[in-house]
């Protein structure tokens, strides 16, 4: 093994150390990425592009992929008879071809994993129903149900109220606390588009009514 690798010519030595390298590391790491960890532990270096946060370029994951690449296209060029330059330049885009392959994966795959993820903000100004008593002046917590990102939960919730709101209140979200309990007010249940509808076209007929 040693001699088949001094035999070779000093690029040649190069891209293959870089390639095994490069792989050995870069399986390790997606282990750790699918398996059981999330690859943080080798100091990812965040540069986010065009302000999407979460879409990380520059990445310990995503350089170990270049070099991967990088070390195989420029074995695969050498085996295949091309210039010394030539090598170099396709080696070098395919290994940034690939940081952007690495990149957009990442990126779907955190953006995939935040969907299903609970973000209590996106309770604020929304109605729904007292289903545990809360206490006044927040002197109680009790449990509200209403619709966050597309699906009815019960959360945690206190009032600022002078009054107790009691099981089947209407309620509006007001704030959220840092810690996600729901800050709620009593208000009135939104009339459905269909009722007010249904109203507007009852009108008529009753002037008519009047009328005769």
């Amino acid at each position: 093994m040693t001699e088949w690798y001094l035999s070779l010519e000093f690029i040649s030595q190069i891209y293959w150390l870089v390639a095994i390298v490069g792989s050995l590391i870069f399986i390790i790491v997606m282990i750790l990425t699918f398996v059981g960890g999330d690859g943080e532990d080798f100091g990812d270096i965040d540069t986010e592009i065009d302000g999407d946060a979460g879409f990380q370029f520059i990445s310990f994951k995503n350089l170990v992929a270049f070099f991967t690449i990088f070390g195989w296209s420029g074995i695969a060029c050498i085996d295949a008879g091309l210039s010394k330059p030539l090598t170099i330049i396709i080696s070098i885009i395919s290994g940034l071809l690939m940081m952007v392959i690495m990149a957009s994966l990442f990126y779907f795959i955190s953006k995939l994993s935040d969907s299903g993820t609970l973000k209590y903000k996106n309770a604020l100004d929304a109605v729904g129903e007292v289903y545990l008593t809360i206490g006044a002046d927040r002197s109680s917590m009790g449990k509200v149900t209403v619709n966050v990102q597309g699906t009815m939960r019960e959360l945690d919730a206190l009032t600022d109220s002078l009054t107790p709101l009691k099981s089947g209140t209407i309620i509006k979200v007001v704030a959220v606390t840092s810690n996600g309990i729901l800050i709620v007010d009593r208000t009135r249940k939104p009339i459905e588009p269909s009722q007010i509808q249904s109203s507007q076209d009852a009108l008529p007929g009753q002037s008519q009514k009047k009328l005769l």
